[in-house]
């Protein structure tokens, strides 16, 4: 049986039409990619003006900003005591969130059998995703707040609906790059006589832990963006008093920038734009964090 030639392929179809069609859809991508990116520009550029304005004609010190904590006065008003907070949230979610991700991921991928009860599991943390924020909130709020163990509102509290919200991600990006791991590594691991166990700790995971840590530090990062869960479990905006331990009460960044912006002095208004580009920096800095751990566990330094 011959091979169709090119022509005979494509004999019958306007190739004039499908071309237009091709670039007329690249047209559209790059059209979507420009308004995005020009929306981006201005959000970002409104907010650098405002806190120019915060610091220029408001006399805001970046220095007093940043060490001074929570008051109803706008001129001794800081972002201290919400920065620690949001530390110490990040980093009990991580604590909370990564080694039971992690180990769900290689549990589900590695051991689980290829069962419709496995698929269903798989389907729903990809659902589970995609859970508005509130409602883990909500979740936290009736069970650990208002429920029997009546935790209060507390940084724990804060820090395991976070947990909840990213743990999702967390399972499925880990699954993913445990999954591109290729089989060839593991059965060259077995036959050297390796178990299934030292396979994985000595081969898998390290040849998946670039695409497990990236997937990890973008959820914290996400969790570090959130407001609405730790509104829904009783985030104290502008708190005045720093967290010294998980059992302080909640505060965060996002929380006092939600609450200045909404206040009604302007000065309150260029504190939120300080406060946006405080916690921009610290977005960016977890992303470098991200691609530096990468870039190391990839060239294996």
């Amino acid at each position: 049986m011959s091979t169709p030639s090119m022509d005979e392929l494509f004999d019958g179809v306007d190739l004039t039409w499908e071309h237009r069609k091709n670039r007329a859809f690249l047209a559209l991508c790059f059209l979507s990619s420009v308004i995005g990116l020009v929306a981006l520009a201005f959000l970002i550029g409104d907010v650098l003006w405002e806190s120019y304005r915060g610091i220029v004609e408001f006399d805001v010190g970046v220095v007093h900003f940043l060490t001074s904590t929570g008051s109803v006065n706008p001129e001794r008003a800081g972002l201290f005591a919400a920065m620690v907070g949001s530390i110490m949230l990040v980093a009990l979610t991580a604590l909370f969130a990564f080694f039971i991700g992690v180990g769900a991921a290689i549990y589900l991928e590695e051991y689980a059998p290829d069962s419709r009860f496995v698929r269903l599991i798989e389907a729903n943390l990809a659902n589970l995703a995609g859970v508005p924020s509130v409602v883990y909130g909500l979740v936290c709020l009736g069970l650990l707040v208002n429920g029997p163990p009546d935790l209060g509102r507390i940084i724990l509290v804060g820090s395991i609906a976070l947990g909840l919200l990213v743990m999702p991600i967390i399972i499925v990006s880990a699954m993913e790059a445990l999954r591109a791991v290729p089989d060839g590594v593991r059965n060259g691991s077995y036959a050297t006589g390796a178990t299934q166990w030292q396979t994985i700790r000595r081969v898998v995971l390290p040849a998946a832990m670039p695409g497990i840590l990236t997937g990890t530090i973008l959820a914290l990062a996400r969790a570090l963006g959130e407001t609405a869960p730790l509104l829904m479990v009783g985030a104290i905006a502008s708190a005045r008093h720093t967290p010294t331990g998980p059992f302080s009460d909640i505060t965060a960044m996002t929380v006092t920038i939600f609450d200045w912006a909404f206040r009604f002095q302007e000065h309150f208004h260029v504190l939120a734009a300080m406060g946006i580009v405080t916690l921009l920096v610290v977005l960016l800095g977890m992303n470098g964090v991200a691609i530096y751990l990468r870039n190391r566990y990839e060239t294996g330094v």
